[in-house]
Formats: structure tokens, C-alpha cells, sequence
């Protein structure tokens, strides 16, 4: 027995060691500094290539030299690059661009060739490349006149005071040609990091927000206000103008000559200068809900045709998650069955991109697009009667918090029965914060920010991952001390030393893990069912459950606390468990839906409130988990029976 670990220290320990994983997991990012700094190196060649050469004659010896150097450190930084499926090919394209820099090719081609790289860059190692929020342009101009007058200009010429002193001289945004094929994108990424041998510094101290509202008004300077209102009067007469800017994403990567590829060059001209001095109309023009899922959809098709399965399970899992999800709550409560039937459909479609057979991608699409009909009819009709959302805030918020009240009683009437109140404070506190954290959470998702549906599904993803491996150790232990007998003594000699602090905080965590993911779950949802207007019936929804959840927790704790304790062990020890194998397959299931776990469909049932889906993946995971517990509960058996034998 003297190394034998106690119960909480088991639970600090896995704790720890899963939130040292859930933080190193949430610290990774898509791509590293070395590709931001290679579309930079790339899309600085596109840009200032003609300034190199012209006609196949150098016309700057300095800047010919720069070119080479750069299209030279571009297959470098490439290297340093995680490994991916189109390295080779990006790599291809790079060498191309170097030949065609050593062929001394036409700008024009020069140009294509970078922006062809980079965008096979982007799709590989995908960043942001986007502001989280409109920018400010009158922000902007007010940094450029502090920061950047001096050496390019008030008005942006590049005849700032101190540009006669400088070498190479500052650029002039007003040049239109070299605006013309330069992006936000691109001067965002020079304002962060600089341009090593001259004298344009890094801003990367400047907020993120601000270095986009530099980047915005510098690529305003080479318009003019005639051909703002002219791109003005072409974005509201046009209609497939506007198709074209799905979002902000477009804005800053697109130039003037790539849109001059799509629409006329006057035309090109006059929507970059409206809408680079107006981005807001952007935001405003973007698809949301069933529009950008069926557009997502649309354009992760023609990903999977032309062979690149990445981006195109990338665009399939945006028109889940930004297209169909935040549309889910409210689909749950007026159609469940509808909501489970896309749901499938989404994963069907996700199975057969991944695999690469188009066939049953193109037919899983065309499925999508027929339940994407019925949806349209449930929203355009009229909003929920009040029994509707009475009924479904009622039911969310019952099956919720049962699953929460399970966990938090068994732990609350372990640490009586084991006469530990200066721990079952610890535990009280992590169900008291959770709550806390709901409502912050509640008034974040309503009044600030919404909260995307990746971030969601992650949330609940680690959150129940984390918890059913939590409980699957619990309940091995539970379980081998119902059936080892003498529990007086082993509670005296045992129990009282191996409360610590960590352990105690481990029990803070999680009964917060435990209750804050079914609180997190009920606020979007209760959130979906406030659109409908409905305030009084969700109200009084809210708190037939919340009493019937009380009178639940009331018939629980009297059950257990009369329970003799090997009882209470044993019987508790199977509920965990089953808890564990339950939250394991929502778990994987919700990582599977944000995209971080691959989906391979298989015919079994799907029984959400058993964590049951018909993916591998899920089964799987559940399965093993399953196994665990049989294990250690034959084990436990083993050892009692070998001991009843000895005796």
C-alpha cells in the first residue's frame, strides 16, 4: 500500500498533464513566421520586378540584384517549412519564378509566377490575412502622418524631408502602376516586418488593428476621389461585382490587376478604390447562413475537382461551422431530425473529399442542397410558437445539466461521506465559477463578439475529452477500492495525507470542466431561441427546469448519502465510467466537426445522448475507453478474488 497513489493525486496528475496538452495544442498555430516572411519575400518580387528590368534589359542594377537575392532566400525559407503535400509543388513554382528572374522574363510573367506561388503558400500554410475588424481609415491616416510622412510623403510621393538622405529612396504610393499590383495583404506585411537593407523599419509594436488601418489608408494614395465615386456607383449597380468580395479575405489579398483579370481595367480600377476606402461595405455584403454554406460548398467542389483535397476540406468545414452551424440551435429545436439529417450529410461530404472520390462527394453535395432547401422553408416560417420554445428551453437546459449534476454530486457526496469539507469547498468553487463563466460567456456571445463554430465545437471538444478521461480514472479507482474491503481504516491511514493543494485545485478544475461545458452548450442554444421573441416562454422554461434540476440534485444527494460507502463506490464507480465512454464520443465527435480529427463514416445508429455517432472515429474512441474499464474492472476482480482464495 505505500506506493500505492491515492485518488486525488491521480486526478492532479492527469489534470496537469492534459492541460499542459490542451495548452500546447491551442499555442500551435497553422503556419509559422518563416511562410508569412516567404509570401512577403514573393510578393515583394511581384511588385518591384519592374522597377529590375524592362524590355529584358536591367534597368537597375541594385534592384536586379535584390531580385535574385530574394527569389534565392524564397526556396530557403520554403525548406524551413513544416512538411506538406504541396511543398514539392510550391517548390516547383519557385524555381520557376527564380528561372524566369534569371531569363530577365517580362514583368507581367514575373509577376504571375510569385502570385501563383503565394497562393499555393497560402492554401499549404494557411494565416490570417485578413483584419478581425473594419479598419479604422481615419486611425490610418493619423499613424501616417506621424510614422511615415517624413520619408515617403505627406501626400504619399515619396518626397518626404528625409528621403534625399535615404538609399534606395522611399517608395511612392501614389506610382499606379506599382499600386496597381500590390495588396493590403502585402503592405500589411511590409508595415510588420519591415524590409531588410533599407530603411523601412518593422511596426510590429504597433496593435494588429493599427497596422491595418496603415496598410488600408496607404492603399487609398494612389486614387482619387472621382474614381471612389465612380467604383461607388459600379458596386451598387453591379450585382456580380459583388459576388465577387465573399468577404474581407479578397479585399486585402486581391489587387488591381489580378480583379482586372475578372471585370473591365477602368471598372478594376474603380471598385479597388471605393472599396479599399469603404471595407465596411464589404462586411456588409458578405453571405451568412445558408448562403455562405452553399457557397463554401460550391467552392470546396471545384477544390476537390481540381485535385486539391486540402483546400478542399478546408472550404467544406467553413460551410459548416461559418455557413450551417450557428443556424444549428435553432434548427435543433423546430426540426431535430432535419438538424441530425445535415449534420450526416456534412460528414458524408467531408468522408468522400478526404478520400478523393468525387463521385460521392458531387452526390453527397446535391443531398446537402436538398435538405439545405428544407432548412430555407423552416426559417422563412414564422418564428416558434411559445409552447415550442417553452418545451425547448426546458429540454436543453434538463439535459444539460443532468449530465453536469451526475458528475458534481458524485464528487460532493464522495468528500462527505470521506468527512473532507475543506476540499468539497474546492469543488463548490469550480461549479460556482463555471456559472460565472456561463453568464460572461452569455453576455460576450450577445453584446461584444460571436462566438465562431469552430471555437465552439473545440471548447466542447477538449472539454469532454478531458473530463471522460478524468472520470475514466475515478471510476478505475472507485471501483478497486468498493471491492477491497476495510474502508474505515484505509480512509484513517490513507486518505488524510493525500489531499493536497494541487489535488484539491484538480477538483476545482474539474467540476468547473464538468459544468462549464454544459453551460457553454445551453447559451448558444438559449441564444438561437431568444430570436424568436418569445422572452416569457423561455423564461419560464428556464426555470421549470432549473427547479426540476434542483429537486433531480435533492433526490440524488439523499439517494447516495444513504448508500453504505463500498455501495456508494461500486455504484458510482459504473455510473462514471458510463459518463467517460458518453463524453468521449461527444468529444471526438465535436473535434471532428471543427476539423482537428479526420471522419470515416460507418453504419451503426447514431444515439446523441449515448455519444453515439456512425463515424470510426467515435466508435473508436469509445470503444477503447470501454475496454479500459472492463480492464481494470477484471482486474480489481482478480485481485479480490486472489485475496478471498488467501484468506
Amino acid at each position: 500500500m505505500n506506493n500505492q497513489k491515492s485518488f486525488l493525486k491521480r486526478i492532479a496528475s492527469i489534470g496537469a498533464v492534459l492541460f499542459l496538452i490542451t495548452g500546447s495544442v491551442f499555442a500551435q498555430t497553422t503556419t509559422s513566421g518563416d511562410a508569412k516572411q516567404l509570401w512577403q519575400l514573393l510578393d515583394y518580387v511581384a511588385v518591384d520586378y519592374s522597377g529590375a528590368v524592362a524590355d529584358g534589359v536591367i534597368i537597375s542594377e541594385a534592384e536586379y540584384a535584390e531580385m535574385l537575392d530574394f527569389t534565392e532566400n524564397a526556396g530557403k525559407f520554403l525548406q524551413s517549412l513544416p512538411e506538406h503535400a504541396s511543398k514539392p509543388n510550391i517548390a516547383e513554382k519557385i524555381a520557376e519564378l527564380r528561372a524566369a528572374v534569371l531569363r530577365k522574363e517580362a514583368s507581367i510573367e514575373v509577376t504571375r509566377l510569385a502570385h501563383q506561388a503565394n497562393a499555393s503558400l497560402i492554401t499549404a500554410y494557411p494565416f490570417p490575412v485578413a483584419p478581425r475588424t473594419v479598419p479604422d481609415l481615419a486611425r490610418g491616416q493619423a499613424l501616417y502622418a506621424a510614422q511615415c510622412a517624413t520619408c515617403h510623403g505627406v501626400n504619399g510621393n515619396g518626397d518626404g524631408p528625409l528621403a534625399e538622405n535615404l538609399e534606395p529612396k522611399p517608395i511612392a504610393f501614389t506610382d499606379p502602376e506599382r499600386a496597381r499590383t500590390r495588396s493590403l495583404m502585402a503592405l500589411y506585411q511590409v508595415i510588420s516586418q519591415g524590409v531588410e537593407g533599407t530603411s523601412m523599419v518593422s511596426f510590429k509594436a504597433l496593435p494588429e488593428e493599427d497596422r491595418w488601418a496603415l496598410a488600408f489608408y496607404i492603399g487609398t494614395l494612389s486614387y482619387d476621389e472621382s474614381m471612389r465615386e465612380q467604383g461607388k456607383h459600379i458596386w451598387n449597380s453591379e450585382e456580380q461585382i459583388k459576388g465577387l468580395f465573399a468577404d474581407v479575405n479578397l479585399l486585402t489579398t486581391i489587387t488591381e490587376a489580378a480583379l482586372a483579370k475578372t471585370i473591365q481595367e477602368s471598372d478594376a480600377r474603380s471598385v479597388t478604390a471605393y472599396l479599399r476606402s469603404r471595407p465596411g461595405v464589404v462586411e456588409t455584403n458578405k453571405p451568412v447562413g445558408l448562403a455562405l454554406a452553399r457557397l463554401r460548398l460550391a467552392e470546396s467542389l471545384a477544390a476537390a475537382r481540381a485535385g486539391d483535397r486540402n483546400l478542399a476540406t478546408r472550404l467544406s468545414l467553413s460551410a459548416y461551422l461559418d455557413g450551417f452551424e450557428p443556424l444549428e440551435p435553432i434548427v435543433n429545436t423546430r426540426n431535430g431530425s432535419l438538424l441530425i439529417a445535415v449534420e450526416t450529410a456534412m460528414l458524408t461530404y467531408r468522408s468522400a473529399v478526404s478520400q478523393g472520390t468525387i463521385e460521392q462527394a458531387e452526390a453527397a453535395a446535391v443531398q446537402l442542397e436538398q435538405l439545405f432547401v428544407q432548412v430555407d422553408g423552416l426559417m422563412q416560417e414564422a418564428k416558434a410558437d411559445p409552447t415550442t420554445t417553452f418545451v425547448g428551453a426546458l429540454t436543453i437546459l434538463l439535459r444539460e445539466g443532468i449530465e453536469a449534476l451526475l458528475i458534481v454530486i458524485g464528487m460532493i457526496t464522495f468528500l462527505k461521506k470521506t468527512d473532507r469539507p475543506e476540499v468539497l469547498r474546492h469543488v463548490h468553487r469550480g461549479w460556482i465559477s463555471a456559472l460565472l463563466a456561463g453568464v460572461l460567456t452569455w453576455v460576450v456571445a450577445t453584446y461584444l463578439i460571436g462566438i465562431s463554430g469552430a471555437n465552439r465545437e473545440v471548447t466542447e471538444g477538449i472539454g469532454s475529452v478531458l473530463a471522460a478521461v478524468v472520470l475514466l480514472s475515478v471510476g478505475l479507482w472507485m471501483h478497486q477500492k468498493s471491492s477491497a474491503g476495510k474502508w474505515q481504516d484505509y480512509l484513517k491511514e490513507k486518505l488524510s495525507m493525500a489531499v493536497s493543494q494541487r489535488s484539491a485545485w484538480a477538483l476545482f478544475a474539474l467540476a468547473f470542466i464538468a459544468v462549464y461545458r454544459e453551460v457553454f452548450e445551453t447559451v448558444l442554444f438559449y441564444s438561437a431561441l431568444a430570436a424568436d421573441g418569445n422572452s416569457g416562454a423561455l423564461i419560464a422554461g428556464f426555470f421549470t427546469a432549473l427547479l426540476l434540476l434542483v429537486v433531480i440534485a435533492w433526490v440524488l444527494l439523499r439517494t447516495s448519502a444513504r448508500m453504505p460507502l463500498g455501495t456508494f463506490f461500486s455504484v458510482t464507480s459504473i455510473l462514471v465510467v458510463v459518463l467517460a465512454v458518453v463524453l468521449i464520443g461527444k468529444g471526438v465527435s465535436a473535434l471532428q466537426e471543427a476539423g482537428w480529427i479526420g471522419v470515416t463514416l460507418i453504419t451503426i445508429p447514431r444515439v446523441e445522448w449515448l455519444g453515439l455517432y456512425p463515424t470510426l472515429e467515435t466508435f473508436a474512441s469509445q470503444a477503447i475507453v470501454a475496454l479500459i474499464a472492463l480492464g481494470g474492472f477484471g482486474w480489481a476482480w482478480f485481485k479480490t478474488r486472489g485475496s478471498t482464495i488467501k484468506n
